[in-house]
C-alpha cells in the first residue's frame, strides 16, 4: 500500500517530502446537478495551505543554486499568512533561522502563533498600510543585513515553477484529463500562472478563471478598498497575472491563459466556507468560500452542463479563528454556551446547554 505520494507506507526523511498530492473532493449538495465540481483540498499540506509548495520550492531551488545555506543565512518573508507558515515550516524543518513579516492587523493571530510554534520571529507592520507597508519594510530590512534571503514570493519564478511541475499535473491526473474549468483565487498569482499554464497546454479549450475581492478588483483596473478575504486582493497587480500578456491593459475580458476576472465579497467568501462545511463537510477558509461562489456561478450557467469545474481550496477555516466574519455567530454562542468560570455548583442541571435552541 502507498501514501498518497504513490511512494511506500513508510517513513520519510522531512515533513517537505508530504508536500504535494494533496485530494480532490466532489461536492455534493452546494452546485448545480449536472455539473462535477472539484475542490482540490490545498489544507492537506503539511503546514495547511497550498503555500507549502512555493515555499518549499522556492527554498529548495536557491540552495540547488548556492544562494542560501542553513549555517548562514536567515530566512526572511513578508506575507499575509499562509506563505510565512510555510517558508516557518521549512526554514524550521531544514535547520535555517527565519524572521516572517506581516501586517498589525487582529486576523493575523493565528499566523503569528504558528510561526512562532516554528521558531520563527515575527515583525509586524503598520496595519493602515497592509501588505505593500509589509513589502517596504521587507526592503528595507534585506537592505540592512546583507546575510538575510527572501524567497520573494511576488517575483520569484520558482513559484509558479512550483504549480507548473506539481499542481497542474496532479489535477490533470486526478481528473484523468477531463477538466473544462480552473479556478484559482489570486494572491501572488503563481497558481494561476502556473497550474493554469500547464492545463493550459493540455486542452487549450480549458476555461481559466481568476477569483478576487469585489472590495478589491484590481485585475480589472478598479480600485483597492478593504476586505477580508485573507490571502488574494493584496491590492496591487501581481507579476506572475502582468506577464500572462506584458503591456495589456488590467481589464475585463481575457488576459493570455486566463478567460475570466471573477470576484466574491467578503460577507459571499465566508458565506461560501460556511456553506462548504455545513453542505459537504468541508472546512475552508474565505478564499475557498471565494472559489467556491464563483464554481457555483459556473456550474449554474447552461454551456457548463456536463462539465467538470476544479477550484483550489488553499487552506482550512481553522486556520482564521479570529476573521471578523468566519467565525463571528459560533463565537458569540461559544461565549454564552461556556461561561468562565464554568458553573460548579453539585445542583446545576444536567444538561447546561443544548444549542438548538440558541438563537445564531
Amino acid at each position: 500500500m502507498g501514501n498518497r505520494n504513490g511512494k511506500p507506507s513508510t517513513y520519510v526523511e522531512s515533513v517537505l517530502d508530504v508536500v504535494g498530492e494533496t485530494p480532490m473532493v466532489k461536492l455534493q449538495r452546494s452546485t448545480q446537478p449536472g455539473v462535477t465540481v472539484l475542490a482540490k483540498l490545498e489544507m492537506q499540506n503539511p503546514g495547511g495551505s497550498v503555500k507549502d509548495r512555493i515555499a518549499k520550492c522556492m527554498i529548495e531551488e536557491a540552495e540547488k543554486a548556492n544562494k542560501i545555506h542553513p549555517e548562514k543565512t536567515t530566512i526572511v518573508e513578508a506575507t499575509s499568512g499562509n506563505t510565512g507558515i510555510g517558508v516557518a515550516m521549512a526554514a524550521a524543518s531544514k535547520g535555517y533561522k527565519c524572521i516572517i513579516i506581516m501586517p498589525q492587523l487582529p486576523p493575523m493571530q493565528e499566523r503569528y502563533l504558528i510561526c512562532r510554534k516554528f521558531g520563527a520571529h515575527v515583525h509586524l507592520t503598520a496595519a493602515a498600510k497592509g501588505m505593500p507597508g509589509a513589502l517596504d519594510y521587507l526592503k528595507q530590512t534585506l537592505a540592512a543585513n546583507a546575510d538575510y534571503w527572501c524567497p520573494t514570493q511576488f517575483e520569484n519564478p520558482d513559484n509558479p515553477k512550483a504549480h507548473v511541475e506539481n499542481t497542474g499535473p496532479e489535477i490533470w491526473r486526478q481528473c484523468k484529463g477531463k477538466i473544462d474549468y480552473f479556478i484559482a483565487g489570486v494572491g501572488t498569482g503563481g497558481t494561476v500562472n502556473g497550474a493554469g499554464r500547464f492545463l493550459k497546454k493540455k486542452n487549450p479549450k480549458m476555461k481559466i478563471i481568476c477569483v478576487e475581492p469585489t472590495e478589491s478588483r484590481v485585475l480589472v483596473g478598479e480600485q483597492h478598498t478593504k476586505h477580508t478575504v485573507l490571502g488574494i486582493g493584496a491590492g496591487f497587480q501581481p507579476k506572475f497575472i502582468e506577464e500572462l500578456e506584458p503591456g495589456a491593459a488590467f481589464k475585463e475580458g481575457a488576459r493570455g491563459i486566463v478567460d475570466e476576472f471573477l470576484h466574491a465579497s467578503s460577507e459571499q467568501s465566508c458565506e461560501w466556507a460556511t456553506t462548504l462545511a455545513k453542505n459537504e463537510g468541508l472546512l475552508v477558509g474565505p478564499s475557498s468560500g471565494a472559489a467556491a461562489k464563483v464554481a457555483a456561478e459556473i456550474a449554474a450557467r447552461p454551456e457548463a452542463k456536463g462539465k467538470t469545474i476544479v477550484f483550489i481550496s488553499p487552506s482550512s477555516g481553522i486556520r482564521y479563528l479570529n476573521h471578523p466574519l468566519l467565525w463571528a455567530d459560533v463565537k458569540g454562542e461559544a461565549a454564552a454556551a461556556l461561561p468562565a468560570p464554568p458553573n460548579m455548583s453539585p445542583d446545576a442541571p444536567l444538561l447546561g446547554w443544548d444549542s438548538s435552541k440558541a438563537k445564531m
